[in-house]
């Protein structure tokens, strides 16, 4: 693509509390820009920029009509996952990259914005979650899986997640999933789909206690006020157990992560699921 001087970005869902964060970022990046700010909250934002003045950023609802006016190189979107893929759909048919961090996008998802990120010759990246601590801890995650094979899952967010298991858990799951099934095949025990180990007769009193199931792997999902986004990943084995846990404490977490996305989606084509990805882990 043509060199450019800085890059102009769109953040979609910018009245919420992810959203307003983004647009704070960007604003304090010296080569970005905010090129519109969407949200079906339409309002302003008074935004410190990099030069230390104070800008004041609109808040409209018609992405269409922000792409067309004001010419984003990118959108970053944290809205919801009934929605997303139609702003994706919108950015990549428009000639816009797109970085998104909503959760609840599936694997049919992904393959849509695959092939039309193939259709188009643009960029997406889209990961479950943005914190680069949280993105090692699945990483740790997923090298003590082959050591330590018996695992579950605890993912705790505020109250207003819509959506469980987090992106981040599942993602989790299905990185220990892979894993264990190279290591059973590196043993030469292939297995196509592995199962997690359940005791015979376990009984389930209570309709969900045992938590989700995904890829053979139990995760458990809290919703409390109070927290901000926060896993651990509990392995147990004969007598020891080994807890990875990360904390986001605040939105600020996932900045770093979303800025390097931004940078990173300018030069790509195709899609990148995940921030290791990115992290190039």
């Amino acid at each position: 693509m043509d060199e450019i001087d800085r890059i102009k970005v769109a953040v979609v869902g910018a009245s919420g509390k992810m959203g307003s964060e983004v647009v704070r970022a960007v604003s304090r990046e010296p080569d970005m820009e905010i090129a519109g700010a969407v949200d079906m909250n339409p309002r302003d934002l008074m935004i410190e920029g990099a030069d230390g003045n104070v800008q004041v950023v609109r808040v409209t609802s018609d992405l269409e009509e922000v792409i067309a006016r004001l010419k984003p190189h990118v959108i970053v979107d944290f809205t919801r996952p009934d929605a997303v893929m139609d702003h994706v759909r919108a950015a990549l048919q428009r000639g816009v990259r797109a970085v998104v961090g909503t959760t609840g996008i599936s694997m049919s998802d992904i393959e849509e914005v695959r092939q039309l990120c193939s259709k188009f010759d643009l960029g997406a990246i889209i990961a479950p979650n943005f914190a680069i601590g949280a993105v090692l801890m699945m990483k740790f995650a997923e090298m003590a899986a082959r050591y330590l094979p018996r695992v579950e899952v605890i993912e705790l967010h505020h109250d207003g997640k819509l959506d469980s298991p987090s992106g981040t858990a599942i993602k989790t799951a299905q990185m220990i999933h892979e894993e264990l099934i190279r290591s059973r095949r590196e043993a030469g025990a292939p297995i196509e789909h592995y199962k997690g180990d359940k005791p015979a007769g376990a009984i389930e009193k209570v309709a969900g206690a045992r938590g989700a199931e995904v890829e053979g792997i139990r995760i458990h999902s809290v919703r409390l006020p109070g927290l901000v986004a926060h896993q651990e990943v509990i392995f147990g084995g004969p007598g020891q157990i080994l807890t990875i846990r990360h904390d986001s404490i605040s939105r600020e977490s996932f900045m770093p992560g979303v800025i390097m996305a931004i940078r990173r989606v300018m030069t790509l084509t195709g899609v990148i699921y995940g921030l290791e990805g990115v992290l190039g882990l």
